[in-house]
């Protein structure tokens, strides 16, 4: 591979409108500050977000969040909250909100190519009556994730249209899908832990502990 030719490298937004344009009179009317009743609407249906955090060093992360079609719990239209399931403990989301509370967010809708971006200022909270309301058999969230919501509006469907995403004929084969177990065992790289180990301690992770 050549090396990268860093004096073509962009470092001005002046340079790169020059390139890219502006955007339209609709796109920069589009944005709202708060969650009107069509937000409210589309996060309600939603099973499944992007959290876009960074820590105070600037350093990101993007992180799933899925469950049943309206887990998200919208307490106002300027506040929702993402209940803390179990995980693997590295808490990467929960440790950049402590010294970076902006957050971005990614809400999506299986089957539709738009979605809604919410983006705004997130906190930590263990208020047990307020994580009482997302408890999945009986079993309540340690913490959740508090979002004051600063901007939402809707992203089109471009990127859903090239990828073909919600079109199943355009999946690839189970054969042909990357190996979890195989990937995780390389990459930790520990003695006596197999592909065959680390595919058995993900599925019962998947079947006895999702909540």
């Amino acid at each position: 591979m050549n090396e990268i030719d860093k004096s073509q490298f962009i470092s001005t937004e002046a340079e790169l409108r020059s390139l890219m344009g502006f955007p339209s009179e609709l796109v920069q009317h589009k944005v709202i500050l708060q969650l009107d009743h069509h937000c409210r609407d589309f996060i309600s249906k939603s099973p499944f977000v992007f959290l876009s955090t960074s820590d105070s060093l600037g350093k990101c992360d993007v992180s799933p969040r899925g469950d049943h079609p309206g887990f998200v719990h919208i307490i106002d239209n300027k506040h929702l909250v993402i209940p803390e399931r179990p995980g693997n403990k590295r808490m990467d989301s929960l440790r950049n909100i402590i010294s970076n509370p902006q957050i971005g967010l990614l809400f999506l809708i299986p089957g539709l190519g738009e979605t809604l971006r919410v983006n705004g200022c997130a906190f930590i909270t263990k208020e047990e009556k307020l994580l009482r309301l997302m408890a999945v058999n009986d079993r309540i969230p340690v913490v959740g994730i508090v979002v004051e919501v600063e901007e939402c509006y809707l992203h089109c469907a471009k990127a859903f249209y090239r990828s073909q995403l919600w079109k199943p004929y355009s999946w690839l084969s189970k054969d042909h899908l990357p190996s979890a177990s195989k990937m995780i065992s390389e990459h930790a790289n520990l003695d006596g832990m197999t592909a065959e180990m680390i595919a058995a301690r993900l599925e019962d992770g998947y079947k006895n502990r999702l909540y």
